[in-house]
């Protein structure tokens, strides 16, 4: 059975940037859409969010409600941050949706990613978005083949799972909700929900 890719298969909850999710063909068209999601925007901050001094915001980006922003945390271009986010001291994101609930622990990097609500990414975890050749990513399961016609794209991962410390999230790896990837590995593909990746 072919995997249909569709955003309830990865996101219950898309609220409060529903808009962006919707009338998509597969979810990962979600990327391509953050700039124009932002076009008039600066920087939003929603309400008792605490953000450290030290941290960079260089917009466009929204942040919701209730977040904590840790110290030297660097948030590129075109990041859109839900409600209850935690992301930690040292993180970089570039160009990428975080649900709700979402932690990020520190000295991450995640660029042109969906991270679904609740996720828990443990220090020093790596989401990779561009092929060393630099082509298109491609999206392989044993039924098809999918060009993204994305140069860069990172992960999207399911709402609810669990990235071990140090893991290598390689270009176009995509995890289906509740999935646990073991620390230390470097992983590629597709996976099911309730996924655990051990090697």
């Amino acid at each position: 059975m072919k995997n249909t890719f569709k955003t309830k298969d990865y996101f219950s909850n898309t609220k409060p940037f529903q808009k962006i999710f919707t009338n998509k063909k597969f979810v990962w068209e979600v990327i391509s859409e953050i700039t124009k999601y932002l076009k008039n925007c600066d920087i939003k901050v929603g309400e008792n969010t605490k953000i450290h001094p030290t941290a960079v915001i260089l917009g466009p980006a929204i942040i919701g409600d209730n977040c904590e922003i840790a110290p030297h945390a660097y948030l590129r271009e075109n990041c859109l941050i839900g409600n209850n986010v935690k992301i930690g001291h040292a993180v970089e994101i570039k160009n990428s949706v975080i649900l709700d609930g979402t932690k990020i622990a520190h000295l991450n990097y995640v660029g042109d990613s969906l991270i679904g609500s609740n996720v828990n990414i443990s220090g020093g975890a790596i989401i990779a978005n561009l092929r060393l050749d630099g082509k298109h990513i491609t999206i392989r399961t044993n039924e098809q083949k999918i060009n993204t016609n994305l140069r860069k794209f990172g992960a999207i991962v399911g709402d609810d799972s669990f990235i071990g410390l140090s893991a290598v999230l390689n270009p176009g790896t995509i995890l289906g909700k509740n999935s646990k990837v073991y620390p230390l590995l470097s992983i590629k593909g597709v996976y099911e929900k309730d996924s655990i990746i051990k090697t």
